[in-house]
Parts: structure tokens; sequence; C-alpha cells
């Protein structure tokens, strides 16, 4: 009896021994464990109260209900993720055991911060980006069974907060800013626009139960080869061409018509400077090409869809150059080299008219203009200038003057 009793008493001290070590493990020194749980708790409420927010469609006053729980259940679920930062992560990276994921994941969350003080709003939506991707990330890396359900609510959640920092960039550009800031805003519309395309689009894509992205995927597989490699100055101006199609289907209200606009004049007059400033043949060729393809892309899928101008001599002149560009489709079957030639001299006479009327000293890309209208037979050189006919655009005066070739 006194043996067995000393073998209860042994095992009793072996499990004390365990779970005071397993308490130990949860506490100290990150108290990683019980902010993992705590965040596990709060993710799944969350998903419950989303869940039942989005299937209640009868009764609006139970609705309204549901949505201040899901609001609150997400505001219980940021505040959870927040503190594991400040209670896990900051401690080991402090003490120097934390994982490059982690120290990374500190480093973007100061810089989130760093905002608050400059950028409040921005703050607000950006803060909320960085805690839910960080968590999904997380969630991924453990192939955690919540992950479906809560990929439901992620992606939803997500999208929204990248529309509100889309529209705040955009509300920015109606500011009275200075060439500088506004580069500057343009960059971060465009950044936020890839980083929207590589790490949230293939989440909706995934999860697109009523393929209302199938018009996308040519352009999403397009940009997709822009996301390897070290690209050029030319291959970024590219990439945003796509971003910038993409986007006129995804964020019609976001990124409104307008701010798109000065989007597509900003990388136009970019890709211009390349075509003068680059001395290697092939590469101005390159530039080029990728000029007309981005000419016809202004013109497409953003004039074409443009209702108020801010002249009706501006709306008048494109309704010409839709006419002409109308007309070049139907031949297109025709004589497929022909229609590429006509097209190409179409966009260029649209861009050159446009440069000649503007403030700026836009002589040089003019005179590479020039000499490709020369090159293409669309206008006659004659004792070192260029004459060539304004039959297309030139409505405005009584004579017209017989188009060359």
């Amino acid at each position: 009896m006194e043996q067995r009793s000393l073998r209860v008493v042994s095992t009793n001290k072996n499990f004390f021994t365990k779970l005071t070590n397993t308490i130990s493990r949860l506490l100290i020194p990150t108290k990683l464990g019980i902010n993992g749980i705590m965040i596990s708790i709060k993710r799944s409420s969350l998903v419950k109260a989303f869940e039942a927010y989005k299937n209640e469609n009868k009764d609006e006053a139970k609705k309204e209900n549901l949505s201040k729980k899901y609001e609150d259940a997400y505001t219980l679920y940021l505040e959870a993720i927040d503190k594991y930062i400040m209670d896990s992560i900051y401690k080991k990276v402090k003490n120097g055991t934390a994982t490059e994921f982690e120290k990374d994941a500190l480093s973007n969350y100061y810089e989130v911060i760093h905002l608050k003080q400059t950028e409040y709003l921005e703050y607000k939506y950006k803060k909320q980006q960085y805690l839910l991707q960080l968590d999904y990330q997380t969630l991924k890396s453990e192939e955690n069974k919540i992950i479906p359900k809560y990929e439901r609510f992620y992606s939803v959640k997500i999208e929204q907060l990248y529309k509100g920092v889309l529209k705040h960039y955009s509300i920015q550009l109606a500011d009275n800013l200075t060439y500088q800031d506004k580069n500057i805003i343009y960059d971060k519309i465009f950044t936020l626009l890839e980083d929207y395309i590589t790490e949230v689009l293939p989440l909706k894509l995934k999860l697109d139960d009523s393929n209302m992205y199938k018009n996308i995927i040519s352009q999403y597989e397009k940009f997709d080869r822009f996301t390897v490699g070290k690209l050029d100055v030319k291959d970024t101006i590219e990439k945003r061409m796509i971003l910038l199609g993409i986007s006129r289907q995804l964020f019609t209200h976001s990124l409104p018509l307008v701010v798109a606009e000065q989007c597509y004049v900003k990388i136009l007059k970019d890709l211009r400077q390349i075509i003068i400033s680059t001395k290697i043949a092939s590469k101005k060729e390159a530039a080029y090409k990728l000029l007309i393809e981005l000419i016809e892309d202004y013109n497409i899928r953003l004039l074409s869809t443009k209702i108020y101008w801010d002249k009706p001599s501006d709306r008048e002149e494109y309704k010409l150059f839709w006419n002409e560009y109308k007309k070049l489709q139907k031949s297109k079957e025709e004589d497929i080299e022909k229609y590429e030639k006509q097209k190409e001299v179409l966009f260029i006479k649209a861009d050159l008219k446009k440069l000649q009327a503007a403030r700026r000293d836009y002589s040089k890309i003019v005179d590479f203009y020039k000499a490709k209208l020369v090159e293409l037979g669309a206008m006659r050189e004659i004792k070192n200038k260029c004459k060539t006919s304004e039959k297309i655009y030139s409505r405005i005066k009584r004579q017209e003057k017989k188009e060359i070739g």
C-alpha cells in the first residue's frame, strides 16, 4: 500500500510539472501562446458574426443588429492581433529570438504606425489591412481548418479597405499639390493597385462562383509575367498600363474616371520621355510600339466611357477620332497589315495635335512623330520641313487639304 501511494504521488508530480511547464511556455517570455488562443477565439466569433450578417436578407431590423455584432466582433479581433504584435513579436525581436517573418512584420507595423501623425485616414485603413494580412498569412502557414470560412470574410473586408485607401488617394489628387507631391500620389496608387492584384485578386478569383472576373482574366495573365525578374522603366510603364486597364473594371467608384485619366496622362508622358531620351534604336522602337498600344488603351478603355468633358470642343474632336477608329475596325479583317498602319497614323496624328496645342515644349517628341509619319507615308518632307494633311481632324477649317499616302 505504501509503495502504491508513493507511485501515485510520483505520477501527480509529473503531471503538475508538465502543467507548470505548459503554463510557463504560454506566459513566459512572450505570451505567444495565450495571445494565439485569444486571436483564435476572436477570429471564430468574427467568422460566425460575418456569416450571420451575410445570410440575413429578409428582416432589416435583424440585419442591422447583426451588423453591429459583426462590427463589434471585428474590432475585438483586430485588438487581439494588435496585442499579439506588442506582447509577442516585439519582445521576440528585442530578445533576438524572432524569425525573419516576425522581424519584417514588426518593421511593417511601425511603417503603418508612422502614418498616424501625418495621414490619419490612410493610417486607419492601412493598419486594418496590415493586421488582417498578418493573421491571414499566419493561418495559411498553419493550414488552419477555419481558412475556407475565414477567406469569405477576408476577401470582402480586405477589398473594402483597399477601396477606402484608393478613394483617399483620389481625393488627395484633387488638392492643389506640387508636381512632386502629385507624382508621389501616382506612385502610391500604382503600388496599391499592384498589391491588390498580387495579394487579393487571386483569392477573389478562387472564390468567384458567379464568374464575375472572366473579363479580366487575360489582363491578369499579362500582368503576371511582370511579377518576376527585374523590370526596366519601359516594363514598369507597361505593367502600370495593365494595372489601369484592370482597375477600370474593379475600381470604377474608388478610382474615378477623372483620376484614372490623370494616371494615364502621367504614364503617357513618362513613355514619351523614354522615346526621346533613349539612344539605342531597338529600345526606342520598343517604347514607341508600347506608346501606340497605350494610346489605344487610353482612348478605348477610358475616353470612350467619358461622359463629362471640360470643353465641348474636346468632346467633338474625340467623336471625330472615334468615328475614324470605328471605320478602321471594319477593314481589320480584310487587310490586317494595312489596318495596323492606318491605326498607327491615326493615333500619332491625334497625339501630335494635342502636343502641339499644349503650353509645354514637346518639340522633341513632335519631331519624332513627324519623322514616323514620313516613314509611314502619311506626311511629305519638303526642304527639311514636314507637311501633312489635316483631313481627318481639321473639320473646323473650311478648305480640306488632300490626304497624302
